[in-house]
């Protein structure tokens, strides 16, 4: 056990320490659109996101006064909690701190993104629907416990409400086995007090905002091309991989065979996962399991189906987090029950987590250099409302050479680009600023330009 205690401490000092390394500091656009919802609080003026994430942003930021440094010490925090609470509560903690070597909590915490927090929230759901299943004394407890976690999922994350529908799913795939357990009744008692909160979630969102989840702020979703179908068809499957999580923007031949080959490997590892689900039918935890798989499977395809609707994100690392978490989870657990050994799991772990870790850090660079550079020029624009990225034509292209060889390859990262990276600093110290996709605004003077902040590397 003195291994995984060693492994949690550095787990959390590389969680910390990893975005001071990245260009932008793990703040994408999606960030700065927290960052704009905290800052209008007690007031928002949208809905596009729920307000759960951006609550703690704001109450961290009243703290450390830096947008940066709120977002930072929260993603650190929600590593401590789920780390420190499954030691404290001997709720799996070999399982857990392994959890966090895969790609998943390795993407999810070291960016300024709501999966943080969402992932937290079902790591807890996971120990009271344990709970629940397991101890019948304190069923009711556990089961009001869960509705209350499962509602703060959705009011951090709309996709939450696919969680819900898994849950409902389960109920109905297990019902007559359900029905007799003596836990029957406090899960009814979740499963309706769990709705009752998302549906009031959704009616307060509707009182002010006239829109559920700001479906009328998305745009239309992506044209619905075969190509990227198949790539988000192969992101969905990808989250049965606990570590290989690369997945290449390119359309070219050699991109396309590289992610058929991980979703080869992927096949591979799905089977290898339902080898170890199947021996979960003489455990007595064989439904809290099996809610998992639910979990997972119902989350994926959801969001899979979401994306031929509204404008999110193609199926990713990041939008299949829960599914993954889940799968995962549920591994790690069964695995530990029925291998006397833990070296084979101990190593792979040990070994992807610092795979991972240098290919994070494949190309540093030192963000809060960057951000010095900005910050003293903003007071020159405080008049400015607008934001607009003008030099997305500047590209920065880095050249990798390949060892051994006199090889070397190109690639584009999109946090590199020159116009995006000032852009994210920009809204990172003001969060008021409202970026923009085109340049429509006829007042000019209104806008801030990126062409404007001047990097001593331009």
């Amino acid at each position: 056990m003195f291994k995984y205690k060693v492994l949690a401490v550095i787990v959390i000092v590389v969680y910390f320490l990893q975005p001071f390394l990245f260009s932008n500091g793990g703040i994408g656009a999606d960030s700065l659109s927290y960052f704009g919802i905290a800052v209008d609080l007690p007031n928002p003026e949208t809905n596009l996101f729920p307000l759960g994430y951006p609550v703690l942003l704001r109450l961290m930021y009243e703290i450390t006064q830096d947008w940066f440094w709120a977002s930072r010490i929260l993603s650190t925090l929600f590593v401590v909690v789920i780390l420190g609470f499954s030691y404290f509560k001997k709720f799996y903690f070999r399982e857990t701190v392994l959890l966090f070597t895969g790609k998943t909590c390795l993407f999810v915490f070291l960016q300024a993104m709501s999966e943080g927090p969402f992932i937290l929230l079902l790591y807890f759901l996971f120990y009271f629907l344990h709970q629940m299943f397991l101890d019948k004394n304190k069923s009711y407890q556990n089961a009001i416990s869960a509705s209350v976690i499962l509602i703060c999922m959705f009011s951090v994350r709309y996709s939450g409400v696919y969680i819900y529908v898994s849950i409902l799913f389960f109920s109905l795939l297990m019902f007559f086995k359900l029905k007799r357990a003596s836990y029957f009744k406090s899960y009814l008692l979740f499963v309706f007090l769990s709705g009752l909160g998302i549906a009031s979630y959704l009616f307060f969102n509707y009182l002010n905002f006239g829109s559920f989840t700001g479906e009328n702020l998305r745009g239309p979703a992506m044209e619905s091309l075969p190509i990227y179908i198949i790539r988000s068809v192969l992101g969905v499957v990808n989250a049965v991989d606990p570590f290989i999580g690369i997945k290449p923007s390119s359309l070219s031949f050699a991109s396309m065979a590289f992610q058929l080959l991980v979703f080869l490997v992927d096949i591979v590892i799905f089977i290898y996962l339902l080898k170890f689900f199947k021996k979960a039918k003489d455990d007595p935890s064989y439904y809290f399991h099996i809610m998992l798989w639910c979990m997972a499977a119902i989350y994926a395809v959801a969001l899979l189906v979401s994306g031929w609707y509204q404008q999110i994100e193609e199926m990713n690392v990041r939008m299949m987090a829960a599914a993954n978490v889940c799968l995962f989870f549920s591994f790690l657990i069964l695995y530990f029950k029925n291998v006397t050994s833990d070296k084979w799991i101990w190593r792979v772990c040990c070994f992807f987590f610092v795979f991972l870790t240098a290919y994070n850090l494949k190309d540093t660079d030192n963000f809060l250099k960057n951000k010095k550079m900005v910050e003293p020029q903003m007071s020159k624009f405080k008049n400015r409302k607008y934001l607009y990225n003008d030099e997305r034509q500047i590209e920065t292209i880095t050249t990798y050479h390949i060892l051994f060889t006199n090889k070397s390859f190109q690639y584009k990262h999109t946090n590199k680009q020159i116009g995006s990276l000032k852009e994210n600093i920009i809204g990172t110290l003001n969060p008021k600023i409202k970026w923009l996709m085109n340049d429509t605004i006829k007042d000019k003077s209104k806008v801030l330009y990126t062409s404007e902040i001047k990097f001593k590397r331009d």
